[in-house]
């Protein structure tokens, strides 16, 4: 073990352990990272899909297609900060790209049912690719946090 000194405090010869290099992101985070933002990428999609309706006065409501275009913005914006935490390899986008996986698998497979195979074919392999980027053995241990 290499040892490095520390700052002065004072105390002379005090040393801690030298820190690993840092070690490269593992290839599964990055998958996990592009398929996340590409997640984002159709949200945007679908909420210029949603924007149009609604200018176009196709939507029920003027003021349900604005909250619709709204929240889809929003998640868009979510799923860009999971996949920046993903590709930063931050140990608590786990949960909730896990999450919103199982969720995109679900409204994939209603989609498939419903015979949008445009639409959930995509979200189905997508959601399939993300978790098994994010369960494999190193994206696992990349995500873990340390003990304390």
């Amino acid at each position: 073990m290499t040892t490095r000194p520390t700052r002065a405090t004072g105390t002379q010869g005090a040393r801690e352990p030298a820190r690993p290099a840092t070690a490269a992101r593992p290839r599964g985070l990055s998958v996990a990272a592009i398929v996340v933002a590409i997640e984002a990428v159709g949200m945007c999609v679908a909420a210029a899909f949603a924007a149009n309706a609604t200018v176009n006065g196709q939507s029920y409501q003027k003021s349900s297609g604005v909250a619709l275009t709204l929240i889809a913005i929003g998640t868009a914006a979510l799923f860009a900060a999971f996949a920046v935490g993903l590709a930063k390899a931050r140990p608590w986008t786990r949960t909730p790209v896990v999450m919103t996986q199982l969720a995109i698998g679900i409204w994939g497979i209603y989609l498939l049912a419903g015979h949008r195979l445009e639409w959930g074919v995509p979200m189905v392999l997508l959601a399939a690719c993300c978790l098994a980027a994010l369960f494999s053995p190193a994206g696992l241990r990349a995500l873990n946090r340390p003990p304390r």
